[in-house]
This record gives structure tokens, C-alpha cells and sequence, in this order.
């Protein structure tokens, strides 16, 4: 990547990031949808008597499983390839999307339903499958209202939270003939319809999997619409795509880790649907897949893996607490980020998973750094932190520039004494700012002024 793309790619991000902050409407979309997300997860957290206790053992459960994800991989396997199904191991985006493709043309599949999966947003599944022949419809009603309107998912869990109820019955009215004032309850009753007769006639499926637990071999989904359940029970082929991050060792985490996602990501003590799938159907069972496979996705997640101390952000489980608790994600949208994983936890895998760590380290700066985000993660990852070691392996690669260098070097030098930052008059200070720091500033904002400095305000109080 160039420094010239490089520089194209932040400026898209800010200046995309300054139109959406201060779009209102889009401010009172995004505090609406947030309110109701912090009210109902206040109230899932009491569920738990002790949920610092909880976090602490989900982080362990985690770390154990990365430590030896090898081992838990090959486990999980075993177990599953037991059973009839079939594992696919893929390096990168490419070798999962050829996989695929060759699993639907062998056996003649021109229709798939999908359920939500961020690993399938990640490989572009859906796109890729179109222009290859192959019909491919989201059923998570979140995810179609986004298909249908040709937009991208805005949120991790919530893909159409930047769209109030009107902006739904606009779309369901251009594309459907549906009334324009069409009510939730009326376009829901109509989705249904038209995805019951989808999954009827589809003859494949494709899911992701919120865990893999190897000591049984089972793919865990979890979800709240049944959308998932019908797209695994009902087509003869079921293919699930995840990354290799998401195993836990055995059955009794799932005690643990369901209900974190499920408070963290929508507030819930449990979600509606818990399934666990084997594999392919047996001969004496009369619902499920006749074949069932599992495609591993790498994707850079063994680069992520060897970077110390990153590596603790494989421990992810896509509830997007860290989403919904960042200031900037609230002011700036999911779409500015440009990537599949926006927020926090976006911003510090994105530039290891794309292998272009130049490309979107300046994610890594979209940040207050004001802790929240690792404050609400369910599984103890010190986001924060994380975003700091990414701004520091920006240093060591040398993707500054030599002004920030600079103001760097003068930043450092005038904070370590007292005397060094008291030094200039307040003419002197306001004029170096109004020439070095109104364009970080805003344009949107009035640059303060300084008047006196810190400690001859604190000698004047102490008299």
C-alpha cells in the first residue's frame, strides 16, 4: 500500500466521520436505538450475582483455548468428521469462497438461504455466490432489510440500527409496493412469508457459529429469530463458515458464554434460539442436512495469533458491547470505519486480519481512549490497551510522518517539566493553536482559548 493510498483511506475516514457526526438525524436514530440497548442490558445484568466473576472466567476460558488452539481444533475435528460431517480447512478468504462454490456446483445448488454471520460479511460470501449463478438471501430480517436496500451492515449484531422505522417501510414500499406507513408487525408478518417460502425450496444453507466446542465436535448458534434453525434443519446441504478463533473447550462453558453474549449483545438473560448441530441428519432422523460441512477460516487470524500481546483480541465474541459503549462509534457511525468489524474491537483486528496493517492503522487513533469499551467487554479483552500497542507497532513500522514525529518529540518535551509548559505566555500558546491544532479541532467548533496557565490558577486558589 502507498503512502498515498494510505493518506486516501484516512481522509475518506474523516471526512466521511465529519459529515455523519453532525447529521442530527442520524444522531437521533443512533441515540434512540443506544437508549433502549443500555436500558435492556442494565436490566440482563442482573441475572448474574457476580458478573466481574463471570468476565474473569470467560477471559481465563479464552485465553486457555488460544493457548493450545491448535490441540482444541484437531479435537473438534475428530469429533465432528465423526459423525459424518466434513471440515474444510481455509487459508484465506479465496481458498473458502472456491470451497463453497465447489460444494454448490457438484451438487447443482442454485439457491441458498444464509443466516447472520460476520465471517460471511468478512469472505463476501454472498456477493461472490451472486455473481456465480448461485441465489443467496439473508434471512435474519436485520441483515435482508440491508440486502434488499443494497446497503452494508452498520453493527456487528444490530446490522440495520442506523435505520428508524420509517426509513424500513420506505424501503419495504420501494422494493415491495408495501403500504408507506407500513407498521414493524405488518413488514415482519410479510418477511416471514416470503422467507418460509425460501427455505422451503432452497437446497442449501449457510450459517456461521458463535462457538465450536471441541470435546463434543458441535457448532453452537445462537439466535433470536429461528431464521437459523430453519436455514441448518430444512435444506439438504448445511455449510458452516467460522473462524477458527471461536472454540471453547466443552459443553459447560456454554453456561457461561451464552449468557454473556446474549446480555451483552441484546440485553437478554438468554437468547430465544440455543441450538447445538452434530452433523449431517441420520438415517433414522427426519430433519437436518443430508450433508454438513465446516469451513475453518484463517483470514490472518494466525498473524493475529503471533502478535504479542494483540493476540488477546481473538478472544472476541461479537456481542458489540464495545460498539455500543464507544463515543466515537456513537457519533461516527459503523459505515465510516470501512470495514466488516467497526468499533473498538474493529479498529484493533482489522489492520492485522487485512494484512495491511498501513492501510487502516489510523483506526487504531480513532479513539478517546477513555476505557469504556473495555469496561463492558464480556470477556475481559483490554481494548483500550489494545489500541495503544497498535499505535505503538505504527511507530515501530515508521508509518509517521515526519510532522507527527515532530509534534510528538515537542509534545514530550514540554510535558515533562512543569516549567517548560507554563513557559510560554497565553498570547503565544493560543496563537501555535490556532496554527498547529483548528484543523484537528473541527470546523464545527470554537478553538478555547488560554487565559492562565494551570498552576498560576492552583497558587491563586491556594491563597
Amino acid at each position: 500500500m502507498t503512502t498515498r493510498a494510505m493518506q486516501t483511506a484516512h481522509s475518506k475516514f474523516l471526512e466521511e466521520s465529519r459529515v455523519k457526526a453532525f447529521d442530527l438525524r442520524h444522531r437521533a436514530t443512533i441515540q434512540f436505538n443506544m437508549t433502549r440497548y443500555d436500558d435492556a442490558v442494565a436490566t440482563g445484568k442482573q441475572q448474574f450475582r457476580n458478573l466481574d466473576m463471570a468476565r474473569k472466567r470467560a477471559a481465563l476460558r479464552k485465553h486457555y483455548v488460544l493457548e493450545n488452539l491448535e490441540d482444541h481444533l484437531k479435537t473438534f475435528e475428530y469429533h465432528f468428521t465423526s459423525r459424518g460431517g466434513k471440515i474444510i480447512w481455509a487459508q484465506n478468504v479465496a481458498e473458502a469462497r472456491k470451497a463453497i462454490l465447489e460444494i454448490f456446483e457438484e451438487n447443482h445448488v442454485k439457491q441458498v438461504v444464509k443466516s447472520k454471520s460476520m465471517v460471511t460479511e468478512e469472505a463476501g460470501i454472498t456477493t461472490f455466490l451472486e455473481k456465480n449463478g448461485v441465489e443467496c438471501l439473508e434471512t435474519d430480517l436485520g441483515e435482508y432489510i440491508v440486502q434488499i436496500s443494497g446497503d452494508k451492515p452498520y453493527h456487528i449484531v444490530t446490522p440495520a440500527m442506523h435505520l428508524s422505522a420509517e426509513d424500513v417501510a420506505k424501503i419495504f414500499h420501494d422494493r415491495f409496493d408495501l403500504p408507506a406507513n407500513s407498521t414493524p408487525g405488518e413488514i415482519t408478518a410479510f418477511v416471514r412469508q416470503t422467507l418460509r417460502e425460501k427455505f422451503a425450496s432452497a437446497q442449501a444453507s449457510i450459517t456461521g457459529a458463535n462457538f465450536l466446542v471441541s470435546e463434543i465436535g458441535a457448532v453452537a448458534l445462537t439466535e433470536n429469530e429461528g431464521n437459523g434453525l430453519l436455514s441448518m434443519s430444512v435444506p439438504r446441504i448445511h455449510i458452516v463458515i467460522t473462524g477458527i478463533e471461536k472454540v471453547i473447550p466443552n459443553l459447560r462453558d456454554l453456561d457461561l458464554f451464552w449468557p454473556l453474549l446474549a446480555t451483552h449483545g441484546t440485553g437478554q438473560q438468554m437468547t430465544s434460539y440455543n441450538t447445538l448441530v452434530f452433523g449431517p441428519k441420520k438415517p433414522e432422523e427426519h430433519d437436518g442436512p443430508e450433508k454438513m460441512y465446516v469451513v475453518l477460516l484463517d483470514n490472518g487470524r494466525s498473524r493475529l495469533l503471533k502478535a504479542i500481546p494483540q493476540r488477546r483480541n481473538l478472544a472476541c465474541i461479537r456481542c458489540g458491547a464495545c460498539l455500543n459503549a464507544c463515543p466515537v462509534y456513537r457519533n461516527v457511525g459503523g459505515h465510516t470505519y470501512g470495514t466488516v468489524y467497526s468499533g473498538p474491537i474493529g479498529a484493533v483486528i482489522t489492520p492485522h486480519l487485512s494484512g495491511e496493517f498501513e492501510t487502516y492503522k489510523h483506526l487504531s487513533f480513532a479513539s478517546s481512549l477513555c476505557g469504556k469499551c473495555t469496561e463492558v467487554c464480556p470477556v475481559g479483552i483490554d481494548l483500550h490497551h489494545q489500541l495503544l500497542y497498535n499505535r505503538k507497532l505504527s511507530n515501530k513500522m515508521g508509518l509517521f510522518s515526519r510532522s507527527e514525529k515532530m509534534s510528538i518529540r515537542a509534545y514530550k518535551w514540554a510535558m515533562k517539566k512543569r516549567k517548560r509548559l507554563d513557559l510560554p505566555s497565553p498570547w503565544i500558546k493560543n496563537f501555535f493553536a490556532a496554527q498547529f491544532l483548528k484543523k484537528g479541532w473541527g470546523h464545527n467548533r470554537t478553538m478555547p482559548k488560554v487565559v492562565k496557565s494551570f498552576s498560576s490558577q492552583w497558587k491563586e486558589k491556594q491563597h
